[in-house]
């Protein structure tokens, strides 16, 4: 497996500003078309009503994150086995290099346990909810634009019906690959039954949180912002590994 070190640092997270337009125009436009000031003073009130300030996450100390989601090939060298729903002829090239899924957390976290065993100089474990998103960010406070979503994401508007082999679209500036799109992914905290996350992640609950999206997920819903709660379709959810920092 190949990781990369992340640094610690901030985020604002669930913070949503939306805005409405000026009031145009509107001589050249249709009268059936036409906004009235009604409309306007309408888009206003629900866009505040809608606005989230969101809240202050630190990342008090490095680790080392999963450049790749977990693959087939490595998940078969640890486990000896294979769960994935898209190999052998389902599949364009060397299924082994496609992202394992149709994993449960609790084969995630089985995955993990072995893991360790197999390697004790060092310590894996799945990301918190928080470093995962600190990850996929990678600095940015704002949305992806939707042409660099399709850049970084292997998502509905280049879905061939398959998972994708990792690491074929453009990494985010920190170096990762495949943290939009390709397969859902598993982390470490509980759902919370919110849209986001909360500041105070919950101590129990009854599945867990899936981050990032999937090769079926369109262009609004991959994006590191929003969370959704395992255990999804089963064949679009996988996981990526955090290695701690000695």
């Amino acid at each position: 497996m190949e990781f990369v070190l992340i640094q610690p640092g901030t985020m604002t997270v669930g913070k949503i500003e939306l805005t409405c337009p000026t009031f145009p125009d509107t001589r050249d436009v249709p009268d059936s078309e036409k906004w009235t000031e009604e409309d306007f003073k309408l888009c206003q009130e629900m866009a505040k009503r809608d606005s989230r300030d969101g809240f202050l996450v630190s990342i008090s100390k490095p680790y080392y994150i999963g450049k790749f989601e977990v693959t087939q090939g490595q998940w078969k060298k640890v486990m000896g086995s294979n769960p994935s729903h898209f190999q052998g002829d389902k599949v364009v090239g060397d299924s082994d290099l496609h992202p394992v899924e149709n994993v449960t957390w609790e084969d995630a976290k089985s995955f993990i346990q072995k893991l360790n065993e197999i390697d004790p100089a060092h310590s894996y474990r799945l990301p918190t909810e928080f470093e995962w998103e600190y990850a996929a960010r990678a600095g940015a406070e704002e949305l992806l634009s939707w042409s660099e979503t399709g850049k970084q994401a292997w998502i509905q508007k280049s879905d061939k019906g398959t998972t994708n082999a990792v690491g074929q679209m453009k990494a985010n500036p920190w170096g990762l690959y495949d943290m939009l799109g390709n397969v859902w992914e598993w982390v470490e905290d509980f759902y919370n039954e919110d849209v986001f996350a909360h500041p105070v992640p919950p101590v129990s609950g009854e599945v867990h949180v899936l981050k990032g999206g999937s090769f079926i997920s369109d262009v609004t819903n991959a994006t590191y912002f929003f969370h959704g709660g395992g255990p999804g379709n089963g064949y679009d959810v996988g996981f990526r590994v955090v290695r701690e920092v000695k």
